[in-house]
């Protein structure tokens, strides 16, 4: 570990601050030489459900001006499939391993915890109650605090792991979101997931994703989500993870100044799968520096 990156995120202690967020790095081999798992604090695995989905048909990626637009649907093989063939390879690891938990129902998400109960190698769960697009579950909870509440405390009941609630930025206010979440039980949160858009192809007169809107991120979005950063640590005591278009130590620092206690990277490994050997590189330059991280939202 990096002693002079190294910070604590609830209770987990991470090497160093940048995560690898959801659906952007797969299990942690994807872009093994390039990347290992070990270079990040933390590594987010994609979306697990209980049983298989097989996500929305394509077209389902299109690049935007400053970032792009995914319609994926959280295609993923399951739950058991993580827990046979992922899990054991990422607990030879040294790397902290959280993962996004899905599902169209309560019931669901509170199957994929239990199933995750006590399995070696799980340091935490991410709830993601904020993809848009799935029809059913994912933003839908997302977005009322009644069913945040509901969903959080049924999972917080079925499993003693920390509980990190990935919440959407297509909401009124995200503040009121994140106090439900806390409120349930949750002893983290992550944000934003993507901001709901669309692309047209005018030629033919139809849009380009096959399910019509989909997710954008990356730069674009990087305003928004250090607002609703800086909101949310006003109105929670949780760890924030905060992410959304990072792609420079500049963009990490910045969060952390938002109020974030980690900051997670997605777009950007598909532009540059370099950036996080950049970033942090970067990152001990700034620490060795000023000889401190820099400090949050109450001082800005």
């Amino acid at each position: 570990m990096n002693e002079n990156l190294s910070i604590r995120f609830g209770s987990l202690e991470l090497s160093n601050p940048l995560v690898a967020v959801s659906g952007t790095f797969g299990y942690g081999f994807d872009y093994e030489p390039v990347i290992p798992p070990e270079i990040f604090g933390a590594i987010v695995v994609k979306g697990t459900s209980l049983e298989p989905w097989p996500g929305n048909p394509p077209p389902r990626i299109v690049e935007t001006p400053a970032g792009m637009l995914n319609a994926i649907g959280l295609e993923n093989p399951g739950v058991e499939v993580l827990v046979e063939e992922y899990l054991p390879r990422l607990a030879a690891r040294d790397v902290r391993v959280i993962v996004n938990v899905v599902g169209k129902t309560v019931e669901e998400y509170v199957g994929v915890a239990r199933r995750l109960q006590g399995i070696e190698g799980v340091d935490a769960l991410e709830l993601n109650v904020s993809c848009p697009n799935v029809k059913a579950g994912g933003m839908s909870f997302g977005t009322s605090p009644a069913a945040i509440d509901n969903l959080v405390g049924a999972v917080r009941a079925a499993t003693d792991a920390p509980l990190i609630v990935k919440l959407t930025p297509n909401v009124t206010d995200i503040a009121e979101v994140a106090r439900a979440a806390e409120e349930a039980g949750a002893d983290a949160i992550s944000l934003i997931n993507t901001l709901l858009g669309m692309a047209i192809d005018v030629d033919a007169g139809k849009p380009v994703l096959a399910n019509v809107v989909g997710g954008l991120s990356g730069p674009a979005v990087r305003p928004v989500a250090l607002r609703c950063v800086y909101q949310v640590r006003a109105a929670t005591s949780l760890p924030i993870l905060g992410l959304g278009g990072v792609a420079s130590a500049e963009d990490v620092i910045a969060f952390i100044m938002a109020g974030a206690s980690a900051v997670g990277i997605g777009t950007a490994l598909f532009a540059d799968p370099l950036a996080p050997h950049r970033i942090l590189s970067d990152l001990a330059a700034y620490r060795a520096r000023y000889d401190e991280w820099p400090v949050g939202r109450a001082h800005l």
